[in-house]
This record gives structure tokens, sequence and C-alpha cells, in this order.
């Protein structure tokens, strides 16, 4: 018996037009140059998933090492002073608490040292 794949076609191009939707000029209409386009953005997007995370670490690294030499220390020795300390508080709240909560983050500090 005959199969025909009519619907399968048509469902499959209309998923590739939804997921380009917004993208420019022919890549939003074109099912060959909008499956090309649809390819390479969930690749940036898997890619950049990870460089999220790495680049909000690295802004965390920056918020805590300002606010630790307002108190004659350095970023480094802190988180090592911490480790030492046993005190097991992450990079996010630190950071969170070097910008919006000053006298907790003091109060840390001083007791690290």
């Amino acid at each position: 018996m005959r199969v025909k794949r009519g619907v399968a076609h048509v469902k499959r191009r209309k998923n590739l037009l939804k997921a380009t939707k917004g993208f420019r000029w022919k890549r939003k209409s074109s099912i060959r140059l909008g499956r090309q386009a649809a390819i390479r953005a969930g690749r940036h997007a898997y890619k950049d998933r990870r460089l999220k995370k790495r680049d909000s670490r690295a802004l965390w690294q920056v918020r805590i090492n300002a606010a630790v030499r307002m108190h004659d220390m350095s970023y480094s020795v802190f988180i090592n002073k911490l480790k030492k300390a046993n005190i097991e508080l992450d990079r996010k709240i630190l950071s969170h608490l070097a910008e919006k909560e000053p006298k907790i983050f003091q109060a840390l500090v001083e007791r690290v040292k």
C-alpha cells in the first residue's frame, strides 16, 4: 500500500516556520534557508547557555573582589580564608551580599579575618 506523507511534510514545514519566526529576510519564509538558520540558531543557543554560566561566575568574582578590596583584602585571600573557616557560601550568594547587604558582608569579612 502506498503511504502519502503530505501531512507530515506540511507539519514539519509549519514547525520550521514557527521556529524561524522573527528571523530576517528570506530565512523566515524559505524552507531551505530557514532550516539552515534554525540549525545555526540552535547551535548558538546551546553554546550560549553554557557561556551565560561562565559570564555570571566572572561577574560574581568581580563584585566580590571589589567589595573585599574595601576591607584591605584580595579576592583570592578572602576565598581561601572562607574555605579555612568552613564557611560554605557560593560566589552567587557572596556577590549578592556584597552588592545588596554590605553590613552583613562586612561582618563576614571581619569574621574571616
